[in-house]
């Protein structure tokens, strides 16, 4: 095993090795926010020093493996010193005590990583973190990825790796507007066990909750990962969601459209009196301020009303002798332009 091998994850952190719990959580996230993909996207240097100290947080965070780590340290530069040409043949097995060391026949590994990825239970890189099977929910669809999911600072971002050494697992949960725009609070049933889960009014499709130590089982430590849920929203028959702004249709008749009018316009707060303009053209939008999406602050976002021109399919007698005398009196013609149209 080459010395040019071992990675001094202290050093890697930027701490020394009697930095507390706190202290080597506060480096690594002091980095990871330096070196995280999305930062720093296209930048494969970058990308190699955050998957470095993310397998050094992984280390040091946890007092078991910080420990093995500290003693494989030791026994790792006695190792480079032969004696009488001989090693031990003593193989690590799945019954080797934890920490146990002195029976390990580290010639077996072909570097520090093979050793590494054995300790933090990487035994196979085409399998999925622990054995446990997908949850059987109500109101989300699950599923296991192959993906490590890291917490640099306050917000969860994914990167991927071969195996998932976190025992993470992630799950669509669908929402109607309403409790989106309220939150909710859902429970699911994971196997034997049902958890309730509060969403926080002002979620949006694409929205990821994190519900800690509710993932899969880690096959070192059995440890629990955590469960992200991503936000789907069910369709609205009168409001879309574009941000935080709500996009509602709103039909206007021809004479609404050509003199103007009030009319009550439906918001998440109920009905409001809204005044439309004369001469106000189909497409057009009004801007209902504060009516709005909710943003993580708190602030509301608008709401835009489109206007729709609705011609009546069927009519009065007494409405089409109006309408035949509006023809008739009518100057104007929104079609005058086409005689200077050529091709």
């Amino acid at each position: 095993m080459a010395a040019t091998n071992f990675r001094d994850y202290y050093a890697l952190l930027g701490v020394n090795k009697n930095a507390s719990a706190d202290d080597i959580k506060k480096a690594y996230r002091g980095l990871a926010r330096k070196y995280h993909p999305d930062l720093n996207p296209g930048d494969n240097v970058a990308e190699a020093k955050f998957k470095e100290i993310t397998e050094a947080n992984e280390v040091l965070s946890d007092p078991d493996k910080r420990s093995q780590y500290d003693k494989f340290g030791q026994y790792w530069k006695q190792s480079e010193q032969p004696s009488n040409n001989t090693r031990s043949t003593t193989r690590r097995t799945a019954n080797t005590p934890p920490g146990d060391f002195n029976a390990v026949d580290f010639g077996q590994y072909n570097n520090f990583d093979d050793f590494v990825n054995e300790l933090l239970g990487r035994f196979n890189n085409n399998s999925t973190a622990g054995n446990s099977a997908p949850p059987k929910s109500t109101g989300a669809k699950t599923t296991t990825t192959n993906k490590t999911v890291t917490d640099p600072g306050s917000s969860a971002s994914t990167n991927n790796s071969t195996a998932n050494v976190g025992g993470d697992r992630e799950a669509t949960i669908e929402l109607s507007l309403s409790e989106a725009f309220k939150g909710v609070q859902k429970s699911f049933n994971l196997g034997t066990e049902t958890i309730k889960v509060r969403i926080p009014g002002g979620a949006k499709a694409g929205s990821r909750i994190r519900v800690r130590g509710k993932g899969n089982a880690t096959t070192y430590n059995k440890q629990r990962g955590d469960l992200y849920l991503t936000v789907e929203l069910q369709p609205h028959p009168f409001f879309r969601l574009d941000g935080e702004q709500l996009i509602c249709e709103v039909p206007v008749t021809p004479d609404e459209a050509v003199l103007g009018a009030q009319i009550e316009i439906p918001t998440p707060d109920g009905m409001v009196t809204v005044n439309v303009p004369a001469g106000v053209r189909s497409g057009q939008s009004l801007r209902l301020r504060g009516k709005g999406w909710a943003n993580p602050r708190g602030e509301r976002g608008d709401q835009l009303a489109k206007i729709i021109i609705d011609t009546p399919k069927t009519i009065s007698v007494a409405e089409r002798e109006l309408y035949e005398q509006i023809r008739t009196a009518r100057t104007y013609n929104p079609r005058n332009h086409f005689t200077q149209v050529i091709l």
